[in-house]
């Protein structure tokens, strides 16, 4: 990641639904406050507004995102993933 400090990558239709993907803070600049300046960036964006739904997948940053209203899935059993871990391996 070149000379980048921090990263958040965002996928929406722009009309109901959002998800947040691909947050990179680099080495040596974490737990300096940048994940928090980060997520309130991210979530005044524009085109994130009035959306009914943001999504995440988090091994560790449960307290960081909860802190912006992120919570467990009130209904985990509807949701379903295509799973493929060997997708980029050489056939």
């Amino acid at each position: 990641m070149d000379n980048s400090l921090c990263f958040a990558r965002v996928i929406t239709d722009k009309a109901t639904f959002a998800y947040l993907a691909d947050v990179f803070i680099a080495q040596g600049h974490r737990s300096v406050g940048l994940s928090k300046l980060l997520m309130r960036s991210v979530l005044a964006h524009p085109d994130l507004q009035g959306l009914r739904r943001m999504l995440l997948a988090t091994r560790d940053a449960h307290g960081l995102y909860g802190q912006f209203g992120f919570t467990e899935l009130a209904n985990p059993n509807t949701f379903m993933e295509l799973w493929q871990p060997d997708i980029y391996q050489p056939s």
